[in-house]
């Protein structure tokens, strides 16, 4: 009886056994078309499918539209998939893992669990529209002729280093890098981040630039700034570069401490050219008239006039002692103001050709006042100029050759010609002073002459013009 038992359940267990393999075979000979259980490719399920089938469904999922480049400067490139008729298929790359599959082993990927296998497709596209994109870049297209070279060159703001021996783009890394990048079907390359630029070797003439460069940065760290009222003008590099001593072949000239030499004379010459440009006294103005334009009004007495010596004995030992200081410069006459703009909102105005006069104060008109001036068919005209009142005195007689004219204002602002009341006039204004006009003097009526002795103040600049 038990033999029998166990006979039955012998044959039974060998019925299951054969059973099972009759499965597992039938399921390798299922795979051996198609992937195995539990393939995933690219996120896409295979099993059971055959290489056309995830190749179609590959394809559906890669839509790839290029390259963008990104170099140091942080500009982008785009080389479009479209623009050189990339194409892809998975055909191979699946082919040749479908080769590698052992259907007989399909329990492996049931014991393992899921695993997504990457695969890269076969691409193509024009190569030579590729290059062309590719070399067309201005990073890769511009002229590399100068690259490697550390050289002192001298500009607008005084002498510099030119070094273009660092961050210097290595062109063939950066072709393969671009290239595998978008056969790579990758969307972005960096190439700051991929390491494609680099720095040259220093040979020892760089270093010997490098240290001539240091002395001349030190030289020009000039700290002096000159102040004209509201106008400043710095002693910079611009400025002190052109003081350096040099030879007769322009190489830079050192003395025993191996230090750089200042050229005196160049340091007396920039001062020339300060005073030239920050002179205004008997120098030519633009004038905005309040009849509307703007008129050159030249000559005068008026104005700022620099003491050229004293400004060389200063700025030489200053700018040796490297002084860092705000300067006024030391003058010989002032005006009210300083700098190019010295007549500011504050002045006297005469109009000849319209015989009116104006006072501005602070910008605000406060007279306003018809006036005749000198004599022009006796060649007696009141010359133009930027002048100022010098003095002001009240009861005054005018003497000349042929006259005595006593006044109650007297406002002088050129020599012998001033702003004055006239008793003897009755009508100002218009076409008077043509053949009845002053000896030189602007005749002025007594309300508003007297209104303006009162309110206008020594030193106050008056432009007078035709």
């Amino acid at each position: 009886m038990k033999k029998t038992v166990l006979k039955g359940l012998g044959i039974g267990f060998f019925i299951i056994l054969l059973s099972l393999l009759a499965m597992y075979l039938g399921l390798a000979r299922y795979y051996s078309d198609g992937f195995s259980y539990a393939t995933w490719i690219n996120g896409i399920y295979c099993t059971g499918k055959d290489v056309d089938e995830v190749n179609d469904e590959l394809l559906k999922q890669c839509d790839y539209a290029g390259l963008t480049i990104i170099d140091s400067d942080g500009k982008s490139y785009v080389i479009s998939a479209k623009d050189v008729n990339l194409s892809v298929d998975f055909k191979g790359a699946l082919t040749l893992f479908l080769k590698q599959q052992n259907p007989y082993l399909w329990i492996d990927n049931l014991l393992g669990g899921k695993k997504d296998r990457k695969l890269w497709p076969d691409v193509w596209y024009d190569k030579d529209v590729y290059e062309g994109i590719v070399s067309g870049f201005p990073f890769l297209s511009a002229d590399a002729s100068g690259q490697g070279r550390l050289e002192i060159l001298k500009g607008d703001e005084g002498y510099y280093l030119l070094n273009e021996r660092m961050h210097i783009l290595n062109e063939a890394r950066t072709r393969e890098l671009i290239q595998n990048a978008f056969e790579g079907l990758e969307p972005v390359v960096d190439l700051e981040a991929s390491g494609c630029y680099e720095d040259l070797p220093m040979t020892s003439e760089m270093l010997e630039t490098i240290l001539l460069w240091e002395k001349l940065r030190e030289y020009q760290d000039c700290g002096i700034v000159y102040q004209f009222g509201e106008e400043s003008y710095p002693v910079d590099a611009g400025v002190v570069c052109d003081f350096l001593l040099m030879d007769d072949a322009g190489n830079f000239v050192f003395d025993n401490d191996g230090n750089l030499c200042t050229d005196n004379n160049k340091v007396y010459e920039f001062i020339d050219r300060l005073a030239d440009e920050y002179d205004t006294v008997g120098g030519s103005r633009q004038f905005h008239a309040t009849r509307g334009d703007i008129v050159t009004v030249e000559g005068g007495i008026y104005g700022n006039k620099i003491d050229r010596e004293a400004e060389k004995a200063y700025l030489l030992p200053a700018f040796l002692e490297k002084r860092k200081e705000i300067h006024e410069p030391v003058y010989t006459q002032t005006a009210l103001r300083q700098g190019k703009d010295d007549i500011g909102d504050t002045y006297i105005e005469v109009d000849m050709t319209n015989q009116m006069m104006y006072y501005y104060e602070a910008g605000e008109l406060k007279i306003e006042t018809p006036v005749v001036t000198g004599n022009t068919s006796l060649r007696r005209g009141t010359p133009s100029g930027t002048n100022y009142v010098y003095n002001k005195q009240r009861n005054r007689v005018l003497r000349g050759e042929d006259y005595a004219s006593p006044v109650k204002y007297w406002i002088p602002v050129k020599g012998a010609i001033g702003i004055h009341d006239a008793s003897w006039r009755s009508t100002y204004g218009g076409q008077i002073y043509i053949r009845n006009g002053s000896h030189g003097c602007i005749n002025t009526p007594l309300e508003q002459v007297s209104q303006l002795y009162d309110m206008v103040e020594i030193g106050t600049p008056c432009v007078m013009f035709y």
